[in-house]
C-alpha cells in the first residue's frame, strides 16, 4: 500500500490513486474495514431486521403481496421484501430499505468509513441517503442476480442518476462458491444500457448481454468487513450460493444532500 493511500485512510478519504481507479474501473475495494466484533454486531442486526421483515410480511392486514416472473414480493408500506423463488421461498432474498428496521443499521449510514469516500466520489461534503438494501444468500438456497445496472431502476425517480454511488458492506467472506459480487470492469462509462427484451415482466431491468464484454468480469472475492464502492452505471451480478456458508451484504446508496430518498420520499441528510 502506498503512503498516499495510508494517509488518506487515516480519515477514510479517497487517495488520488483510489479516486482514479474508481473513475476508470467503476469500482473500488477496501478490504477489512470493519473488524470481527463489528461484523458480528452488523450480522446480528441484519438477522434481526430480516426476522422483523418476515413477521411483518405475514401480517395479512397490512402486507401487500404480489408476484413478478414467478417471484414473490411483499410491500410493507415503503419497504419491499423480495423472497427467493420456489423451492426456497419463504427465504428472503432482498429487503429495501432495511436500515430503518434496526438501530445498529441506522447508525451505519453515517459511518465515515462509508461516507468519507462517498463525499470524495460526489465532490461534495453535503450528502444524503438515496436507498439501502440487504442482500441475503442463504447456504445452498441463495439464488443469483443476473447482469444488470442500478441506474435503469432509478432513472424514472431521479434526475441525477449519475450521482448515486453505492457502497457494499460485505458481512461474510465472499467467494465464487457462495455467489460473490461481480462487476464488468469499465462498463459504467457507457451510461444506461438497454435491457433485455425477453417478454418477461422484469426482463427490461437486466442488461442486454450484447452491450458488455464478459471477458471484463471481475469476481470480488473479499473478506468479511470489506467495502466495495461502485458506480450506479456499472454492470454487475452474482452467481447462486452453492456453498454451506451464507453470503450477506448491505448496499447503501448515497446522493447529493436535500433530495428525497427513493422509496420513503423523505429527506435523510448524512451527518
Amino acid at each position: 500500500m502506498t503512503a498516499d493511500i495510508q494517509a488518506s485512510q487515516a480519515n477514510h478519504r479517497l487517495s488520488e490513486e483510489e479516486f482514479r481507479h474508481y473513475r476508470a474501473q467503476g469500482f473500488l475495494v477496501r478490504e477489512s474495514q470493519f473488524d470481527t466484533p463489528e461484523v458480528n454486531s452488523l450480522v446480528s442486526a441484519v438477522e434481526a431486521a430480516a426476522a422483523t421483515a418476515l413477521a411483518r410480511s405475514e401480517d395479512l392486514e397490512n402486507a401487500r403481496p404480489y408476484v413478478l416472473d414467478g417471484k414473490r414480493f411483499v410491500d410493507l408500506d415503503h419497504i419491499t421484501v423480495q423472497f427467493e423463488p420456489p423451492p426456497f421461498d419463504p427465504a428472503i432474498k432482498v429487503i429495501e430499505p432495511v436500515c430503518e428496521l434496526h438501530p445498529r443499521l441506522d447508525t451505519l449510514l453515517d459511518d465515515p468509513r462509508l461516507t468519507d469516500p462517498i463525499r470524495g466520489i460526489l465532490g461534495s461534503e453535503a450528502i444524503g441517503l438515496w436507498t439501502n438494501k440487504l442482500n441475503l444468500k442463504r447456504p445452498r438456497a441463495g439464488s443469483g442476480f443476473g447482469w444488470h445496472q442500478d441506474s435503469p431502476y432509478w432513472i424514472h425517480d431521479c434526475e441525477h442518476v449519475d450521482l448515486l454511488p453505492n457502497v457494499m458492506v460485505v458481512l461474510d467472506a465472499a467467494s465464487r462458491v457462495n455467489g460473490c459480487f461481480e462487476v464488468i470492469r469499465g462498463s459504467h462509462r457507457e451510461g444506461c444500457l438497454p435491457g433485455t427484451d425477453d417478454g418477461t415482466q422484469l426482463g427490461g431491468f437486466y442488461t442486454d448481454p450484447r452491450r458488455f464484454d464478459l471477458a471484463s468480469a471481475v469476481a470480488l472475492e473479499v473478506p468479511a468487513g470489506s467495502l466495495v464502492f461502485f458506480d450506479p452505471h456499472i454492470v454487475h451480478g452474482s452467481a447462486p450460493n452453492t456453498s454451506d456458508q451464507p453470503r450477506r451484504a448491505l448496499v447503501i446508496t448515497y446522493q447529493p444532500a436535500d433530495h428525497p430518498a427513493l422509496k420513503s420520499r423523505r429527506i435523510h441528510n448524512i451527518r
